[in-house]
């Protein structure tokens, strides 16, 4: 009977047998089980709507282009730094095509894949040598898996992070074999708290940077070239954990405060790790860059097969890590980089332009001041001097309005390129600073859709 429906015969030709078969058999178990716990039952109408969800949620991609307006650049929950036109251009024939991924051209054999990208990160980093892995958090376990299994590390008290999505230092130590002593307290750590940590059982020192909150107040943090002079006095290797990933310092861009590994790699550290994609502005990867002498041991083990990054990656991560040889190129490369330089005066006209075009289509709005923000557990103190649309209601009570910015806010996330605003005091507002303006007619006509069905519901 069900397949009788006309809809459902649609769904047939336009998916194939086997999934519709599927999603009416799980139709009908929900069905049952609604029957069987005394809910109430579905009709034919309702039942054929659910197969129609679920064959849609399997057979359309969940993983889609989203428009983001909230002014965070590198915002986590949305894929963080974006990765721009020249990475998309550099990857097409990686795509379609055979590439030499594993093939060494000038000795037709056989050869490495990080070899794509090591040359480059020697270069700008001033390491000796380097290796990409999945991501920062695997990038740490192997170092400390290889150099400190049944070993000791010792840590600051204050650098016991969590690093996003529940994943702390404690427990990344515990999951490489390594056993973590405690150095100081949170708010003060001396040089002389690691003196006291180090014995003949010590691996090395382990460092991490505190990229996604400050403390300020009655603190003390030894300085790394302090902990690389005591490391290295005691025949201990540093391992840096610098997270957010900034290779060396653009000239006019607000990251003054925010350590580098160019210059982390002057100060003596051994190994350093950090994210592709954060305030380096790539893919998704785990990069390990230091002394040869390390990376070759790391290079060699089992683990690191695992752990490996594939062609996709190591493309991207080359085109990223190739802009930034010159300062012009890295704002021109890449979208993260260009959101950093904009200026006030920049937003506020690329606002006004979002306005007008709002108006034209007949839907009240306002330019307002904001505040964006790097993003992506990075520069926690940095505000970003931005401007964003708010809509404006012609409701009259606070909750109206409120409800109207809540309403309109979901339904943009409901349509095929969802738009992500901010709710902030009882309004919606789309701030400019992480939009493109290519995306401006796209943002006007779905924000005029939504807010005229909105209306008139």
């Amino acid at each position: 009977m069900i397949l009788k429906q006309e809809k459902i015969a649609e769904l047939v030709s336009q998916y194939g047998q086997e999934l519709i078969t599927y999603a009416i058999r799980k139709a009908i178990d929900d069905f049952r089980n609604d029957i069987s716990t005394g809910k109430r039952t579905h009709s034919i109408d309702k039942i054929t709507l659910n197969i129609n969800k679920l064959v849609k949620s399997l057979a359309d991609p969940s993983l889609k282009k989203v428009i983001n307006a909230t002014g965070v650049i590198i915002h986590t929950n949305l894929g963080r730094a974006p990765l721009g036109e020249k990475v998309l251009e550099d990857l097409k024939d990686i795509i379609l095509g055979y590439s030499n991924l594993e093939f060494d051209l000038k000795k037709a054999s056989r050869g490495q894949r990080n070899n794509h990208v090591v040359s480059l990160l020697k270069f700008i980093t001033g390491a000796e040598d380097a290796l990409v892995v999945n991501n920062n958090a695997a990038a740490l376990i192997l170092a400390m898996n290889i150099l400190a299994k049944d070993k000791e590390v010792i840590i600051s008290r204050g650098e016991l992070i969590e690093i996003g999505g529940s994943f702390r230092i404690p427990e990344i130590m515990a999951a490489s074999g390594a056993k973590m002593v405690e150095a100081g307290t949170t708010n003060k750590t001396h040089l002389s708290d690691y003196k006291k940590a180090i014995n003949e059982h010590t691996a090395l020192i382990l460092k991490v940077h505190k990229s996604n909150y400050v403390i300020n107040g009655f603190t003390k943090e030894v300085s790394l070239k302090e902990l690389v002079e005591l490391a290295h006095s005691r025949g201990l290797p540093v391992l840096y954990d610098i997270g957010s990933g900034l290779l060396r310092k653009p000239k006019k861009l607000p990251l003054q405060n925010e350590p580098d590994v160019r210059t982390s790699i002057k100060q003596g550290v051994d190994l350093i790790t950090f994210s592709g994609d954060k305030l380096l502005g790539g893919p998704q990867a785990g990069i390990i860059a230091g002394k040869k002498e390390f990376i070759s041991q790391l290079s060699n083990v089992p683990l690191m097969r695992a752990l490996r990054v594939g062609k996709l990656t190591l493309a991207a991560l080359s085109t990223v890590i190739r802009s930034y040889i010159h300062d012009q190129r890295l704002a021109k490369s890449l979208p993260l980089f260009s959101m950093l330089e904009k200026s006030e005066k920049e937003l506020k006209e690329s606002a006004q332009t979002l306005l007008n075009e709002i108006e034209k289509s007949g839907i009240k709005a306002k330019v307002v001041k904001s505040i964006g923000q790097c993003g992506g557990g990075t520069l926690p103190t940095l505000e970003l001097n931005s401007y964003a649309v708010a809509l404006i209601s012609d409701y009259k009570s606070q909750k109206e309005r409120s409800r109207f910015a809540e309403n309109i806010f979901q339904r943009l996330l409901t349509i095929d390129y969802p738009v992500i605003g901010v709710l902030r005091r009882g309004e919606i507002l789309f701030d400019v600073l992480t939009l493109f303006e290519k995306d401006f007619p796209y943002i006007v006509s779905t924000i005029s859709e939504s807010v005229f069905k909105e209306i008139n519901k």
